[in-house]
């Protein structure tokens, strides 16, 4: 009796292992390639648009040669996508959280112009109108994250009412005047410090270029390593589940768009060392430049997926097309039109990764 148990036992494992085995079988080794891309490119949504990175610099590389491929053009290229990745930094938070910051760009000149006004207008050491303008930056962020998180305003219609609110505000505060270059470099050159370069081999960097290198590995750390970080993404998941599971969704929030805004007044900081001069005027195009950067960098617009590695490839993949078309001879509005339809192929992409089942 007791050996017809135990050949009945070992029958019924073997039936178990064989199950098994057909179960992992089916839920692994049963995918297509293109299946086995999908879940790669889920897991590792950086690699989508280091590989257009790469796409781009080869075509270039053989459409134009040894022109494009000197160490001043690549330099050259970083320089020009140092303000737009400092943004992109800041925007690349907001997204993670499914929301979106239409302001970015009012909240970095407003930044500028207050460091600018402060130090060369009111004589303010430089280094205290730089914080001034820091505090002012993060109080912006904080006042869309209140109205998003406290008020449950959509984020869409919260920072672009502010876009104008801010951007109002600037021209109100310097009656639309310029501050020259000639008295920032009299009175406050520290203002210019980010735009100052340096030399390595032939290859010129700005304080800018390694700065933006800085921030991106920080906030990698930060997001990857951090409960704050863990927060944010799950936050972007899901609010809600993210709630329900302890975490103070709206104070992590408001502390996302408060960073959001201080980044912002960075990248004031160093635009006025990319331009030289303080303006109410410039840079307006950021917000657009770095809605740009992060969806081309593959950071889901759904929020919950995406690196801030990514926001700075997607910058660099704007510059290289710009750089090696305008070197190619092409008109401008190619590059406008090839961005165009990078953002299109990205977010067509971003869908069909996301189709991949948990």
């Amino acid at each position: 009796m007791s050996d017809t148990t135990s050949t009945k036992g070992s029958d019924f494992e073997s039936g178990l292992a064989k199950s098994d085995t057909r179960v992992a079988d089916f839920s692994g080794h049963g995918r297509t390639p293109l299946q086995h891309l999908q879940h790669f490119l889920h897991a590792n949504p950086t690699m989508v648009p280091i590989i257009v990175l790469l796409f781009g610099i080869m075509v270039f590389g053989l459409l134009i040669g040894q022109r494009f491929f000197n160490a001043f053009t690549m330099t050259l290229i970083l320089q020009q996508v140092a303000i737009v990745g400092i943004v992109g930094v800041a925007q690349t938070l907001i997204i993670l959280t499914a929301g979106i910051d239409l302001s970015v760009g009012a909240i970095m000149v407003l930044s500028s112009v207050i460091m600018g006004n402060l130090a060369v207008g009111m004589g303010v050491p430089a280094p205290i109108a730089i914080l001034v303008g820091f505090a002012v930056g993060t109080l912006c962020g904080a006042i869309n994250g209140v109205l998003v998180a406290k008020v449950k305003l959509p984020p869409f219609i919260v920072t672009l009412g502010m876009w104008f609110v801010y951007e109002a505000i600037n021209f109100i505060y310097t009656q639309n005047a310029t501050i020259r270059a000639q008295d920032v470099t009299a009175e406050a050159p520290l203002l210019q410090f980010l735009g100052n370069t340096f030399q390595i081999g032939g290859a010129v960097f700005t304080y800018a270029v390694v700065s933006v290198l800085v921030l991106v590995a920080l906030f990698y750390y930060i997001l990857n390593y951090t409960s704050w970080g863990r927060h944010v993404y799950a936050i972007g998941d899901d609010e809600d589940a993210a709630r329900l599971s302890g975490i103070r969704s709206n104070k992590v929030l408001i502390s996302v768009y408060a960073v959001s805004g201080l980044i912002c007044a960075f990248a004031g900081w160093a635009l006025i060392g990319r331009i030289g001069s303080v303006s109410p005027t410039s840079g307006y195009e950021a917000n657009i430049q770095a809605i740009t950067a992060v969806v081309i960098g593959g950071t889901s617009l759904f929020g919950g997926r995406g690196s801030v590695l990514g926001t700075l490839v997607g910058a660099l993949i704007v510059g290289v097309f710009a750089m090696g078309l305008r070197i190619y001879g092409t008109d401008p509005q190619w590059t406008r039109l090839t961005v165009g339809a990078l953002i299109i192929l990205a977010v067509a992409a971003d869908q069909w990764i996301r189709k991949v089942s948990a």
